[in-house]
């Protein structure tokens, strides 16, 4: 047993490194982030604190799994399930670690292990009505659906974050996840459901000015519009995008628009524009090479 002020020493020491820990990750230092952490783990562990035992071992789980780690995610995050079992007042935490679980699997291809976490997860959001959480759980249990290769229940999932995203006013949620229905339903050859979600996250990327998503979405629309041989169409949703990759002075994005409104010219028998498209597209991607 640790005489008490020798426990005070070191509990105070171990928030110390804990905060420090924290935020050499926010820092971007994790490899640093991890040594603080783990010594703070021992000084937690020496004076028995069960809660600050189950905070470190969340902030290591979360920094080893974006490093990609997935093997050590898992075994923090179960650590940190030992420790609090049902307790109370840490059911925030044995919802991240759940979800750490949840994901972990996912990427090493144990789909049922990260359904099964994953749906834990939801449901301890549920209980504690933590709406941000449930649209992170739906959409990462829309993940493994869709690595499962069923479309349709990831869809599903992506429709009930849909609706809390736009409950909560979220509005940068919102278009991720209605650019996210888009690209399911493109996968799935429903291209006009595939554009009526596209036309929905183009107009809120504009509201956001979110010119990324913009570029992105907008390629996308017209490449949906030419799979329905709607060539006029996607001609005009290439030329949004060419126009806006001017003025954000995007050459990459403005090569591969030219080269889109060749292909999409050449559809539609107007062979001179195409021919005009190609030639600027080649010009450009020969100066890209060279710069």
């Amino acid at each position: 047993m640790l005489v008490p002020q020798r426990q005070q020493d070191h509990y105070e020491e171990a928030n110390r490194l804990l905060r420090e820990g924290v935020q050499q990750q926010q820092a971007g230092d994790s490899l640093a982030a991890m040594r603080s952490l783990q010594e703070s783990l021992a000084l937690f562990q020496a004076v028995g604190d069960i809660e600050k035992q189950a905070q470190v071992l969340s902030c290591l789980a979360y920094i080893v799994y974006h490093l990609g780690d997935y093997k050590s995610a898992i075994s923090h995050s179960k650590q940190c399930l030992l420790l609090i079992h049902d307790v109370t007042n840490l059911q925030v935490i044995k919802m991240q670690a759940l979800s750490h679980l949840g994901n972990a699997y996912r990427h090493l291809g144990e789909y049922n292990k990260a359904i099964e976490f994953l749906q834990k997860c939801l449901k301890t959001a549920q209980q504690l009505g933590d709406k941000r959480s449930q649209v992170a759980g739906l959409n990462n249990l829309g993940l493994v659906y869709k690595a499962l290769g069923d479309l349709d229940q990831a869809i599903e999932f992506k429709q009930q974050s849909l609706e809390i995203v736009r409950e909560l006013q979220d509005h940068w949620g919102e278009e991720q996840v209605l650019k996210n229905l888009g690209n399911t339903w493109y996968g799935l050859g429903d291209f006009a459901k595939a554009i009526a979600y596209y036309q929905q996250c183009i107009k809120r990327a504009y509201s956001l000015n979110n010119h990324r998503t913009a570029l992105q979405v907008l390629h996308n629309l017209g490449n949906a519009c030419y799979a329905l041989g709607d060539f006029a169409k996607a001609i005009a949703y290439y030329e949004q995008r060419l126009l806006l990759a001017r003025a954000l002075k995007d050459k990459r994005t403005e090569e591969q628009s030219l080269g889109s409104l060749g292909v999409a010219c050449e559809a539609l028998g107007d062979y001179v524009k195409a021919i005009n498209y190609y030639e600027e597209s080649l010009e450009l991607a020969k100066f890209l090479e060279d710069s």
